[in-house]
């Protein structure tokens, strides 16, 4: 009788030890999956969490093996070799996977209801950017109405028509940033579109998309009152796109007009020549051209740069309740190239200790986006956030 009993105290003693570790590896396995739906937004897959509750479950056999040597040496303790110990091990490790996996599932759908409950969507601070962000696929979906970038010729309706509504799949773990720069570098490669200008949320939705098209060939580039006409001629073997030249004709041997080469194929030339010498030019004669030494243009240097850049030029407006008013011009995030005062008086390159003033005209210089937010600020829209701090310098 007495034997008996001792047996059932240490079946129960047994069944309370098997039921403490698998209790041990759900805890731990669901607490691992929890973290990684709060922290990725998607479900864990079991292998890790199991593993992590049978790690505890490995720790805690040993150390009550340890334990047992240690405190009861005189009644020989526990053997980790007996038949007894070794059957309860496999009973533990097997229970403790079954629960293990089952604490799997819990652990997910508790940190989904209870974060969606209290409305957690981020990591606070500088994190929540790269948190939102984070998932196995992102998917960033195009709004329906797509505007166009002021100061960029508008895109065609059929481009826009394409892109309204569509999705766009990007690998996971990237930044806000990194998003938007991947989203601009697909609409610009994928459909042809010039420039784009675009705003994300934290969770990657598109709060603000514009399109523009980049001006191509030689017509944005021609002054005014120019025209551009293709002859026959014999440049010299140095002359290139650029280069200022005379117009000779050889029979009767006398100079037509100035002009500048803009291309250059066998004994094909484009010229850029005054509109009104157009009608001296006749596509039978084959001319001479004799190039001019190197002339100074800063007008077209800037055009041919602004064309070629990703930036443009914008006037802004400062209206009286705009926090800008009152701001230095070096305060802003862009590259003021001329102040029209409210005096009508014209300040060209401007000092950056320059305050502005309601009435001012800013002449400014940057990207897109940029210059959205300045015209913003401009009118007193976005008070809160105006685009100040570095200059347009310090861009990308």
């Amino acid at each position: 009788m007495v034997q008996t009993v001792t047996l059932f105290d240490r079946l129960v003693l047994a069944l309370a030890k098997l039921v403490g570790l698998a209790v041990l590896a759900g805890v731990l396995s669901g607490i691992v999956a929890l973290l990684y739906r709060w922290y990725t937004r998607e479900r864990i897959q079991r292998g890790l969490p199991v593993l992590v509750g049978l790690s505890g479950v490995a720790v805690s056999l040993n150390t009550m093996t340890a334990l047992g040597q240690v405190i009861a040496p005189t009644s020989g303790g526990t053997n980790p070799l007996s038949p007894e110990t070794a059957l309860f091990n496999i009973a533990a490790v097997a229970v403790a996977s079954l629960v293990a996996a089952g604490a799997v599932d819990v652990g997910d759908r508790f940190g989904n209801d209870l974060f969606a409950a209290t409305g957690s969507t981020s990591v606070e601070g500088e994190v929540s950017r790269v948190v939102e962000a984070v998932g196995r696929v992102i998917a960033v979906d195009l709004p329906e109405e797509i505007d166009d970038i002021v100061g960029y010729d508008p895109v065609a309706a059929e481009t826009k028509e394409q892109l309204a509504g569509r999705t766009f799949l990007f690998p996971k773990r990237l930044t806000v940033a990194d998003l938007e720069d991947r989203l601009r570098t697909r609409i610009k490669g994928d459909f042809g579109v010039g420039h784009v200008d675009v705003d994300l949320a934290d969770d990657g939705t598109v709060e603000y998309l514009a399109i523009g098209a980049r001006v191509a060939g030689i017509g944005p580039t021609l002054p005014p009152e120019t025209a551009a006409v293709a002859v026959q001629a014999d440049p010299a073997f140095a002359a290139s796109s650029g280069d200022v030249v005379q117009v000779w004709r050889p029979d009767p041997f006398e100079r037509v007009t100035t002009a500048e080469v803009r291309g250059i194929a066998g004994d094909a030339v484009t010229l850029a020549v005054d509109a009104a010498d157009t009608p001296t030019l006749d596509a039978e004669t084959e001319y001479r051209l004799v190039t001019l030494p190197v002339e100074s243009r800063t007008d077209r240097e800037f055009a041919s740069l602004l064309r070629a850049a990703e930036e443009t030029m914008s006037v802004v407006d400062i209206e009286s309740e705009s926090s800008l008013a009152g701001q230095p011009v070096g305060s802003l995030n862009v590259a003021v190239i001329a102040v029209r005062l409210a005096d009508d008086g014209i300040e060209a390159l401007p000092d950056r200790s320059h305050v502005l003033a309601a009435g001012d005209a800013v002449y400014a210089v940057a990207k897109p986006e940029r210059l959205r937010k300045l015209e913003a600020a401009a009118k007193g829209a976005d008070s809160t956030a105006p685009p100040t701090g570095t200059t347009a310098a310090d861009d990308d």
